[in-house]
């Protein structure tokens, strides 16, 4: 079987093309920042994974390998985000030649090279051309608004639309592009794969066989959620500053992203080049059909990946990702290292709740189970069990997620316009347990958002202590 190395397979697309090459019969090996987000995948026995960076040593990743494909990015992360993913490309070619490796393949970004581009899709561009001089046959797609449950366009889209009946918009709104649903996408890039003889290399626009305006596609996607017909009032001197703090703001989507993207919006990407669906045989489905079956991913709780999978360093990585996928989430990440063992630490995360107590803030815990209870849930009635396993509550929580000396995490049942979560996460090092404490919350509409603003200054008195607690619960049960 050829073997096929997959950087990205934590990310959003990574993670649904891996299973897609091991169903066409290819021998997987995974490069990753952070080998433990690969845990939980339900292919992680099928495939190797290395761990280790794009920028970084590749000789024991590349080692055998005949195919390569390139699906990192760096985009929004620090002022020099562009010159960190051409150095890392650079390093990935010469690293691909090195290993007598005969094919990468790429996913780019479309636009016109005759035209002024963004950073973004500038930077896309250099990334294929870097690739492409590295002297290995390279496969360039480029991809315009990706549609799928988990996207960070499609859900970019989606929650603009959901929870904004009217929205102010910038002029380009009216810029046209050509969308095309994340399964097409996967079927181009194995289709690439499979391609028999060593020279494919080349660049390949790709997109579905709608051409819209991004007010077409937001109208489209009210039509087929079944929502009220949306307003759109456009305003020439909403920036893309400004604009990416509203996306921000109303939907998952970082503000250091939204603005690249936003920014990205400027540029009419359309196919003007076609060609691609004839050499690889893939037919791309309608933008509504698109819509309607990403749509139904994230009602039904189907949604594989998400953009917020990835190592950005807009979202902390963490072994798992509970299955909220594929909306706003906001996020409270402290992480603690003690000289106890990771047994005595998970003694004290599974005390927390009850009669126990959280450890800090106790009058505020109170104070939120009072108020639960007036607003109909459970409040801090209900208690816990002695010992916890998974189902049980625990005050106003649900146990989730348990795994001995490594994980717990907790659902929120509580009444409030979201689901919540919050987890410890807990590894041993040389240097000592870490134990990584996470809060999520997605909201539901403005009111939602609302909500979590509202009670997030409480956060920063309640959740430094309750780790700090945890901790020296921790190492007194280790020396008792």
């Amino acid at each position: 079987m050829p073997t096929v190395l997959v950087t990205g397979a934590s990310g959003y697309v990574g993670g649904r093309l891996v299973p897609a090459l091991l169903d066409a019969g290819f021998a997987v090996r995974c490069l990753a920042r952070t080998p433990a987000k690969l845990d939980a995948a339900p292919w992680r026995t099928s495939v190797e994974v290395i761990r280790g960076e794009v920028g970084g040593d590749l000789a024991e990743a590349m080692a055998g390998v005949d195919v390569a494909v390139y699906l990192v990015h760096s985009i929004g992360q620090g002022g020099q985000w562009s010159t960190t993913e051409h150095r890392d490309a650079a390093n990935f070619g010469r690293a691909a030649r090195k290993a007598g490796v005969e094919r990468i393949i790429y996913l780019g970004g479309l636009g016109d090279d005759a035209e002024v581009l963004s950073e973004h899709l500038s930077s896309r561009h250099k990334v294929g051309e870097l690739l492409r001089e590295s002297g290995v046959d390279t496969a360039e797609f480029r991809a315009g608004v990706v549609i799928g449950s988990g996207s960070a366009s499609f859900e970019m889209l989606r929650s603009l639309v959901e929870v904004l009946p009217v929205m102010v918009t910038p002029r380009w709104i009216n810029n046209q592009c050509q969308p095309i649903a994340i399964a097409d996408v996967i079927q181009y890039l194995v289709a690439a794969c499979q391609a028999e003889g060593p020279a494919i290399g080349g660049i390949y626009e790709i997109g579905g066989p709608d051409v819209v305006t991004y007010a077409e596609m937001m109208a489209l996607y009210a039509e087929v959620a079944q929502l009220p017909r949306r307003r759109l009032l456009s305003v020439p001197l909403l920036t893309p500053g400004l604009s990416s703090h509203w996306v921000g703001l109303v939907t998952p989507v970082p503000v250091p992203l939204a603005r690249e993207l936003v920014k990205s919006l400027i540029n009419e990407v359309v196919v003007r080049h076609h060609g691609a669906e004839e050499r690889f045989g893939v037919h791309p489905m309608s933008l509504r059909t698109a819509m309607t079956r990403a749509l139904a991913a994230v009602q039904d709780d189907r949604v594989p990946t998400t953009f917020s999978d990835a190592d950005l360093l807009h979202f902390a990585t963490t072994a798992t990702d509970p299955e909220w996928s594929g909306g706003t989430i906001f996020k409270d990440t402290r992480t603690a290292t003690t000289s106890a063992g990771a047994s005595a630490v998970f003694s004290a995360v599974t005390s927390v709740g009850g009669n126990h107590g959280w450890y800090s803030g106790e009058f505020l815990w109170r104070v939120r189970g009072l108020i639960d209870q007036l607003a109909g849930g459970p409040g801090l009635r209900r208690g816990r069990k002695a010992v916890l396993t998974v189902g049980d509550p625990l005050d106003f929580w649900r146990v989730e997620d348990l795994v001995h000396d490594r994980r717990l995490r907790l659902h929120a049942e509580m009444a409030m316009p979201g689901d919540a979560w919050l987890t410890w996460d807990i590894e041993e090092t040389e240097r000592g347990t870490v134990v990584t404490q996470t809060a999520l919350y997605r909201p539901h509409g403005l009111s939602g958002r609302l909500y979590w603003y509202s009670v997030a200054p409480f956060h920063g008195f309640v959740f430094p202590g309750m780790l700090t607690g945890i901790v020296r619960d921790a190492e007194l049960r280790a020396s008792s």
